[in-house]
């Protein structure tokens, strides 16, 4: 059991360093940092089509990571 959560982990920590890494930049540099972060916290961008895709695939992703990675530690005990 210990074996197969921990083969699980890493291919779920495999797809989500792709989901992370094909996701396109929201910000262009320092300018982007001040005034484009704003806009994103607030929700004035929302993504659409691949790249929403992507982003709930992130989600998803990191939040079975979180869980595979409790279960992996409670099952090794």
């Amino acid at each position: 059991m210990a074996g197969l959560v921990n083969v699980l982990l890493v291919v779920d920590a495999i797809i989500m360093i792709a989901f992370v890494l094909l996701q396109s930049g929201k910000s262009a540099g320092l300018s982007g940092a001040v005034s484009g972060g704003a806009e994103q916290l607030f929700g004035k961008q929302k993504a659409r089509g691949a790249d929403l895709i992507l982003h709930r695939g992130t989600v998803i992703t990191g939040i079975l990571f979180f869980v595979l990675a409790f279960l992996s530690a409670y099952v090794l005990q």
